[in-house]
């Protein structure tokens, strides 16, 4: 089945979070080198990235913590130096061969505003604190579906994690690509990994996706 919509996640996908982390290692007062490192690490052991925070501040609370960094005048943000250079252009071709381009990820309602703000090309742009629901949970993927108006198959989803963005969205129909780049993109690559393996694209940037998407499209007459 043709792909009809493309979903785009957002951290590491859209925007280069590297930043962001450097501004919360500044805040919690360790050096950004010793930050990523232990993220890293957590990561590797497929544990939730915000335990990162807790190695350094046992207790820590992420929401509280961003309300006081708000507070303090450094609230969450990022902007277009932050988005890789390849996701204009992107969303763009994509859009010029007649696909819906979506957006959705984990992110908060600020976020959701900042990414509106960007005024990227796209049709459909949801997040998991407005939806009321996160990923890996299947029902977030289930609400791509109906916000795409198209049955799963027809939709292809864009992440650069094999756990919360690839398996969720292949559990509930829809076509897959992973792309490898930012701290999951690289720790947990798989490519024997039967997740990996049924992804229809494995991408090392998005200049590649449209005439990817294109040629499919084509072969599936």
């Amino acid at each position: 089945m043709r792909i009809n919509t493309v979903f785009f996640d957002v951290g590491e996908v859209l925007i280069d979070e590297a930043r962001e982390y450097g501004t919360w290692a500044d805040w919690l007062g360790v050096s950004r080198h010793t930050f990523s490192g232990v993220f890293g690490s957590i990561i590797a052991q497929g544990r939730d990235y915000r335990e990162t925070f807790q190695v350094f501040r046992p207790g820590f609370d992420l929401a509280e913590e961003r309300e006081k960094r708000a507070a303090a005048g450094q609230p969450e943000w990022f902007g277009e130096d932050d988005l890789y250079p390849d996701v204009r252009p992107c969303l763009a071709r994509l859009r010029e061969l007649g696909l819906t381009v979506g957006i959705s990820g984990n992110q908060t309602a600020r976020a959701e505003g900042l990414l509106r703000g960007l005024d990227l090309p796209h049709d459909i742009l949801g997040t998991s604190d407005t939806w009321g629901v996160e990923k890996p949970s299947t029902n977030f993927f289930t609400r791509v579906v109906a916000e795409a108006g198209v049955s799963a198959e027809q939709i292809l989803y864009v992440g650069d994690r094999l756990d919360n963005d690839v398996a969720p969205a292949q559990e509930v129909g829809m076509k897959t690509a992973v792309i490898r780049r930012g701290i999951w993109g690289h720790v947990l690559r798989d490519p024997e990994s039967p997740i990996e393996k049924a992804c229809v694209f494995t991408l090392d940037s998005l200049a590649e996706l449209p005439n990817l998407v294109q040629a499919y499209n084509a072969d599936e007459g």
